[in-house]
């Protein structure tokens, strides 16, 4: 198929009302598992217990009445939403090489995330019990088994820390306002703000995931490795570690309103 015709294709298909509704309703599944996965923050920071993570936030819609039904729902609405961004790549602009190729792997990124979420949900839905912290302890054992592994994950350490930066950049710059109609008046001031918390916060997150690995690809040990819910319970250890935990739940809950919102707001 011509490079035109595909271009038309993903056009076509963007065009189409209920998978753009589709695609809106992903952001609202996302916000939903970030608010929940905020709260779990503020809980655990407060010497409670609880899972912060995707799966822990999906367990928990799967144990209220009618949690499979709803779980279905955003597995398939993250399914749009992934499919959509990778027609958003296709779409990207005409431009210099260097520059379409950087949105259209932004683009796709996101979307893997999304399509990743979605097969989480789809997971929980019939009774899987995912572990990402026994994943990334796995898969990091399996890199410092073999030679420049540790070298590898650290990379990999810092480019998650990287992220989080960018993401603190993007809340404090505001440029998560490009693609977005924010309302006008008072509605649109407190959307705003809720967005710079939200974006900041998560970024706070992944750059304590990030540091997690590159401290385990220094000492050689895939035991301290972990994602979002093992960084969070170092975090807790360390003397103002409760407080910053609770700020980022806090702010993670306000990131999961701003996306909900996004489903209204944001430019498809």
């Amino acid at each position: 198929m011509a490079r035109a015709e595909v271009r038309s294709a993903a056009r076509r298909a963007e065009a189409n009302p209920i998978f753009e509704a589709l695609a809106r309703g992903g952001y609202v599944a996302d916000g939903l598992v970030h608010i929940l996965i905020g709260v779990f923050t503020v809980v655990v920071a407060f010497g409670g217990d609880g899972e912060t993570d995707q799966p822990g936030a999906f367990r928990a819609i799967a144990g209220a009445p009618l949690g499979f039904v709803v779980l279905w729902v955003a597995a398939i609405a993250l399914t749009a939403l992934g499919l959509w961004e990778i027609l958003e790549g296709v779409l990207v602009p005409r431009g210099s090489r260097p520059r379409k190729w950087g949105a259209r792997i932004t683009e796709w990124g996101k979307a893997a995330v999304f399509l990743a979420l979605a097969a989480i949900a789809a997971a929980v839905a019939i009774g899987a019990r995912p572990d990402p912290d026994e994943s990334v302890q796995d898969a990091s054992r399996g890199l410092l088994d073999v030679p420049g592994g540790p070298w590898v994950l650290g990379l990999i350490g810092a480019g998650i820390g990287v992220s989080g930066i960018v993401f603190g950049i993007v809340g404090i710059r505001r440029k998560f306002l490009e693609g977005f109609a924010l309302p006008e008046g008072r509605s649109g001031i407190v959307v705003n703000g809720l967005a710079v918390v939200g974006y900041v916060a998560k970024g706070v997150a992944l750059v304590t995931v990030g540091v997690l690995l590159v401290v385990a690809s220094v000492k050689i040990d895939a035991d301290d490795t972990g994602a979002l819910d093992a960084a969070l319970d170092g975090l807790t250890a360390l003397s103002y570690g409760p407080a910053v935990c609770a700020a980022i739940g806090l702010g993670l809950m306000a990131y999961g309103v701003f996306l909900v919102l996004s489903a209204r707001f944001r430019r498809l």
